[in-house]
């Protein structure tokens, strides 16, 4: 990977969260100071969200990955989208130092 940034509280600027005008689902702008923004689809944040409270509540759980998986017609729930952010089977462990090495490389936000 070519940029690796930390997003710290103190980077950001704003963030919004709703549903926009001719839209059925949330949106969620994170605005930063150095006037760059992320737009975040419902399916996207609920799927962090789900990963999240998971390694919060669960002491027997410490990391999750998400990957991006295209879906069949045959796999596809009525209503959802065809690309879903689906766990892996990867260990905690791998995750975990996957992590470490990403933040080495890392740079915070300026």
């Amino acid at each position: 990977m070519d940029k690796i940034h930390v997003i710290r509280n103190e980077d950001i600027e704003q963030v919004l969260i709703g549903v926009p005008e001719d839209h059925k689902h949330l949106r969620i702008c994170v605005k930063l100071k150095n006037e760059s923004a992320f737009i975040f689809q419902e399916a996207t944040i609920a799927n962090i969200l789900r990963a999240y409270i998971t390694i919060k509540t669960d002491p027997n759980v410490r990391a999750k990955e998400l990957k991006m998986k295209a879906l069949t017609a045959e796999q596809q729930k009525e209503g959802y989208a065809v690309h879903q952010l689906l766990e892996t089977s990867r260990e905690d462990k791998e995750i975990e130092k996957e992590l470490s090495e990403l933040l080495k490389e890392s740079k915070l936000l300026s």
